[in-house]
């Protein structure tokens, strides 16, 4: 199976978009581990002054992440998805929150400008075409000393995990998303993942990317192997 990119991948997840929420509750752990890896930027307090960017927001569970951990920070959400993004935007948000439609290497083209303070991508750079140039991106609208966080599906290298992302995938996953029609986006979900970094190498390509501080740092539960959060800063010497 050919892996959805750009276009054909926003297609895909517009068509998801109005069952992507079912499938999520039925994921365990899935919103706590995201609020685990919203904090473990290390942002003080409840975000009083700070910007956070949410890249690649899908139908809002990392925005409401972010709003969780950081309630009193200001919050700018892309998605390339309109489906996903207007599913996001119609939930009910307090103040200081914005949606904008822009894939994530189009910031500056949407009016998505630095500098922010974090920039928080959830299950994002994997189905990126180039995520070196996304990591980039992110950089160059992150303050010197600024927080990267990544919440991405990036295997150990174990084989026993590469079998139970497998297990779940097909034995679960895959037929449910058959019965909503969403069959061939929930494949390129398990192929995306096995093709992609193993967590050390993400790291190393974060570092590579001009990050300092990187750190991979697993999550608990049926995804301990499967699920890193990734965390860097951006060095303050480096242009």
């Amino acid at each position: 199976m050919t892996l959805l990119r750009d276009e054909n991948l926003a297609a895909a997840f517009d068509h998801a978009s109005r069952s992507y929420d079912v499938l999520v509750a039925a994921n365990p752990g899935y919103h706590a581990h995201l609020r685990r890896s919203v904090r473990r930027l290390g942002l003080p307090g409840r975000g009083e002054g700070l910007r956070v960017l949410d890249l690649g927001c899908g139908t809002g569970a990392s925005t409401a992440a972010i709003r969780s951990v950081l309630p009193a920070a200001g919050i700018t959400a892309v998605d390339a998805s309109s489906g996903m993004l207007g599913r996001a935007a119609a939930k009910p948000w307090a103040d200081g929150v914005r949606f904008v439609h822009t894939p994530a290497e189009q910031l500056p083209q949407a009016g998505v400008t630095g500098p922010f303070d974090a920039v928080f991508a959830a299950y994002l750079l994997r189905n990126v075409s180039d995520p070196d140039a996304v990591l980039g991106a992110v950089r160059a609208v992150l303050r010197p000393g600024g927080r990267l966080g990544v919440h991405e599906y990036a295997l150990s290298g174990r084989r026993a995990d590469r079998a139970v992302w497998t297990l779940v995938c097909r034995g679960i996953v895959q037929p449910a998303a058959t019965v909503l029609g969403d069959g061939p986006l929930y494949r390129h979900l398990w192929r995306s993942v096995v093709g992609f970094d193993t967590a050390g190498r993400f790291a190393e390509r974060i570092r590579e990317a001009g990050f300092d501080r990187v750190r991979a740092l697993p999550l608990p539960g049926w995804q301990t192997g499967i699920t890193h959060t990734f965390v860097g800063s951006r060095g303050a010497g480096r242009r």
